[in-house]
């Protein structure tokens, strides 16, 4: 059995008032685990565990109008944050800064239909797809526009596919946002600078519910662009592995703003759930010098250097085959998983002539 999460939107926005008096409630006892756990640091250098801030928060959910179970799903989700990010003090919960969130249990909660009891209120969602399955836990949660989801994470069957036996190298870049392989070139228009313009006329003119609305509007077509494409793609290869690029070095540098636009990270995450789901298999590999070397005869001859970013085809000077840079990288990238690179370029695998 797999876990999977469902979100629903909530129709009836004006349970919108009584969903933010809750998360305010829920800002509350994170900021008082934070305060206490960091109170116990600073005095013995010790943190407290999900036990025990669940001790020091019982009894007052009543009071705060929430669930028991809440509380003690907030305490949890605390404690597991510290030990996590390694820290004895996370980020203060503000009521105008911080986005709603309340987490619940399966026992907090009774769904029936389209609908979803918490706490003695009733609220409706949009039933875009069925659900299947026992519900383990789940959350409210609000986004910038103010709009509230209802996110179930429930016990899924294994499903699986039937095997391709392809396999796919995938080279992360910015002129095109992926490239295979076998050549297959995924792209989409840049979102950030399609909306350049209306983004900057409205901060401009002070508009804050209209900036909130462009940024959840190109979050949202670049979510969409990433989920189908890495549905298509697990569904299509058995086996697909991806180069580490990073972009928190590459949003450093000029290339910042179109970094951001790429969203390889969401995409990555996608692609490594989804292969879980469906039985495929994801590889995340160094892709150190997989643009330079050529995916022939494994040499070190491309072009290099920030001057070389401009060069997309070239030609190996030592065996004289001629490449695409992406799907020269992607090539690589692929072989990697069973030849990593060394200084030299792609370490070949040498039969012994005894065999």
């Amino acid at each position: 059995m797999k876990l999977i999460t469902l979100q629903y939107r909530i129709k009836d926005e004006t349970t919108g008032k009584s969903l933010l008096k809750m998360a305010s409630a829920v800002s509350f006892v994170w900021n008082y685990c934070n305060e206490v756990n960091y109170d116990r640091w600073r005095k013995f250098h010790k943190t407290y565990s999900a036990f025990d801030l669940n001790k020091k928060t019982a009894g007052c959910a009543k009071d705060l109008g929430l669930h028991s179970q809440t509380v003690q799903a907030i305490a949890e989700e605390y404690a597991k944050c510290c030990k996590q990010f390694k820290k004895a003090k996370l980020s203060w919960r503000s009521r105008k800064r911080s986005l709603g969130w309340i987490p619940f249990k399966a026992v907090g909660v009774k769904v029936v239909n389209d609908t979803i009891t918490y706490n003695g209120l009733t609220f409706r969602f949009w039933l875009s797809r069925p659900i299947e399955g026992k519900i383990r836990f789940g959350s409210f949660a609000q986004d910038a526009k103010g709009h509230w989801y209802v996110n179930l994470v429930i016990e899924d069957a294994d499903r699986g596919r039937e095997k391709t036996g392809r396999q796919a190298g995938i080279d992360l870049g910015l002129k095109t946002l992926a490239t295979l392989s076998d050549g297959t070139e995924l792209n989409r228009e840049n979102l950030t600078r399609s909306f350049e313009k209306k983004l900057a006329m409205a901060q401009r003119a002070g508009k804050k519910k209209l900036v909130k609305t462009v940024h959840a509007k190109i979050k949202n077509r670049r979510k969409d662009w990433n989920h189908k494409q890495t549905t298509k793609l697990i569904r299509e290869y058995d086996t697909i592995a991806v180069g580490n690029v990073s972009s928190s070095k590459l949003k450093k540098t000029k290339m910042a703003k179109s970094v951001s636009d790429a969203g390889w990270a969401d995409f990555k995450r996608m692609l490594a759930y989804k292969a879980i789901s469906l039985g495929s298999e994801y590889k995340e590999v160094n892709e150190s010098f997989s643009t330079v070397t050529c995916s022939v005869c494994g040499e070190r001859s491309g072009p290099n250097g920030l001057s070389g970013l401009r060069v997309r085809e070239w030609m190996c000077k030592s065996c004289g085959s001629p490449h695409r840079r992406d799907v020269n990288a992607a090539t690589n990238i692929l072989r990697s998983i069973n030849a990593p690179f060394s200084a030299q370029g792609i370490v070949r695998r040498r039969e012994s002539p005894l065999l």
